[in-house]
C-alpha cells in the first residue's frame, strides 16, 4: 500500500465513511492533536519509564488510536469501525490510574512547572497537547454532536498525565519543579 494518494491535494481529506471534508475542518483538527498528543506519550515512553507507567501510557496510546478513529468516522457509522470504542469503564480505568498513583506521591502544596526529568516533561507536554484535543473535540462536538464520552475521556486523562508527570519525577528520585513566584 502507498503511504501517498494525492486525494489530499486539493486540501480536503476523507472521512471514514466517505464523506470528504477540508484538512482544517473541526473533527480533522480534533483528531489530529489526538495524534499529536499519542506522539507526545511515545516520546516520553522512550525515556524508559517504569513498566507500571509504561503498561499505563502503552493502553493509553490505543485508547487514543481508537478515539481518534471514532473522530475521523462520519457520524453514525461507528459500527463499521471494527474495533471496541471507549466506554464508561476507560474513563473509570483512568480514574482508578489517578487514584492509585496519586496516594504515592507527595500531596500537591504548591503549582509546579512542568519538567524535571525528560520523561516528566513530555507527559507535560502530552498534556498540553490533550487539553487542546479537549478544546478542539469540543468544537468538534458542535454539529454534528460527538458523544461526550470522548470529552470525558480526554478530560481524565489530562489529569492522569498531570500525576504520570510526578510520579515519572518520583520513580527517578527528582523533585517536581516549583514554581516560585
Amino acid at each position: 500500500m502507498k503511504i501517498y494518494t494525492k486525494t489530499g491535494d486539493d486540501g480536503t481529506t476523507g472521512l471514514f465513511g466517505g464523506t470528504r471534508v477540508d484538512k482544517d475542518d473541526a473533527r480533522v483538527e480534533a483528531y489530529g492533536t489526538v495524534d499529536e498528543a499519542n506522539a507526545c506519550i511515545g516520546l516520553a515512553r522512550a525515556e524508559q519509564l517504569p513498566s507500571e507507567l509504561d503498561e499505563i501510557l502503552a493502553r493509553i496510546q490505543s485508547d487514543l488510536l481508537v478515539l481518534g478513529a471514532e473522530l475521523a468516522c462520519v457520524p453514525g457509522h461507528e459500527a463499521r469501525l471494527s474495533v471496541a470504542l471507549l466506554t464508561d469503564a476507560d474513563i473509570t480505568r483512568l480514574e482508578s490510574a489517578v487514584d492509585e498513583l496519586e496516594s504515592k506521591l507527595e500531596p500537591l502544596k504548591n503549582f509546579i512547572l512542568p519538567g524535571g526529568t525528560r520523561a516528566a516533561a513530555g507527559l507535560h507536554l502530552a498534556r498540553t497537547v490533550t487539553r487542546r484535543a479537549e478544546r478542539l473535540a469540543l468544537r468538534a462536538q458542535r454539529a454534528p454532536p460527538l458523544r461526550p464520552l470522548l470529552l470525558v475521556y480526554l478530560n481524565r486523562l489530562s489529569d492522569l498525565l498531570f500525576v504520570l508527570a510526578r510520579a515519572a519525577n518520583a520513580s527517578a528520585g527528582q523533585h517536581d519543579v516549583v514554581w516560585n513566584r
